[in-house]
């Protein structure tokens, strides 16, 4: 077992650099942060260079085309790989890369990646549902406080926290 403390950054010094992200964003491109656009961007990208025609007659799709630039030039899509490559870098920096899935001791690992799998599906349809993800509805929407920024970050927290209760026996 390793005994080696691995570097974290403090989470309250964490929490005040993503708040300057987020004024930067703000200020910078009038617009806050959100990851669901990079990920909408790249699926109609692929739409269009799968079935072209289908995209380019797509109620959905064809608004996306009608530009002269590419969805993937959106300043989202940079933002996303920023993320990928400071996660990296981060994760480098701090000695803690590896493939490694924690879990509950009654938790199995297929069971684990199954319910992960499951987790994020549900997430990134929620965030589709919700017209954007909890960066983009619950953090930038409460840094302008708007009200539905604050029910979305008091809904997100009330169920995973009710959620919670139900699965707490799989981690104990």
């Amino acid at each position: 077992m390793d005994t080696k403390p691995k570097y974290s950054l403090n989470p309250y010094l964490a929490g005040f650099l993503l708040g300057l992200v987020l004024l930067a964003s703000l200020v910078i491109t009038g617009r806050g942060l959100g990851a669901s656009g990079s990920i909408k961007d790249l699926v109609v990208t692929t739409v269009g260079n799968v079935a072209p025609d289908y995209a380019r007659d797509s109620v959905l799709f064809a608004e996306y085309f009608s530009e002269e630039t590419s969805p993937m030039q959106s300043w989202l899509v940079f933002l996303a790989i920023g993320v990928i490559i400071g996660g990296l870098v981060s994760g480098i920096a701090g000695n803690r890369m590896g493939l490694k899935m924690e879990r509950g001791p009654r938790l199995k690992p297929s069971s684990r990646a199954l319910f992960a799998i499951a987790g994020g599906l549900l997430f990134g349809l929620g965030a589709q549902f919700g017209r954007g993800c909890t960066s983009g509805a619950a953090l930038s929407g409460m840094a302008v406080l708007s009200t539905g920024g604050i029910l979305t970050m008091m809904a997100i927290f009330g169920t995973g926290y009710l959620i919670a209760w139900f699965f707490r026996k799989l981690w104990v």
